[in-house]
């Protein structure tokens, strides 16, 4: 009998997480590399786990997760919006609980463009009347 896998995609900032979940003992694997590994700050560990632990699915899941683009907390926290959804495509009933505490919500928020002529996004160079 095959394995049935779940996946998602979370996104966060410039960050893109691909999370491929299926019935195991709890491994969570980012980019080839366990999370201990990937992610060194105990904050970044707590972020990705918060789904899990949320609705209290543990040590159930074995998670692999592709990521790229951006930095530490654009990366943790991308994984955690991967992690969310695949958990609700798991089970329907996880909706509620996720999408109060706003897990399944994307953060829209982005780095804002630099404009032409200037210094960059908000910056601006000193005024002078003359």
């Amino acid at each position: 009998m095959a394995e049935i896998q779940y996946n998602a995609t979370g996104k966060r900032k410039s960050s893109i997480a691909q999370v491929f979940m299926k019935q195991g003992k709890g491994d969570i694997t980012i980019n080839n590399k366990p999370l201990s590994r990937y992610f060194p700050y105990e904050t970044m560990k707590m972020i990705i786990q918060q789904p899990l632990n949320l609705v209290a699915v543990g040590g159930k899941y074995d998670i692999t997760i592709k990521v790229k683009g951006g930095g530490y907390s654009g990366q943790a926290s991308a994984i955690r919006h991967g992690i969310s959804k695949a958990l609700v495509s798991v089970n329907s009933d996880f909706r509620g609980m996720l999408k109060k505490e706003g897990l399944l919500t994307r953060d829209p928020r982005v780095v804002e463009r630099k404009k032409y002529g200037q210094k960059g996004a908000r910056k601006r160079f000193q005024f002078s009347k003359r």
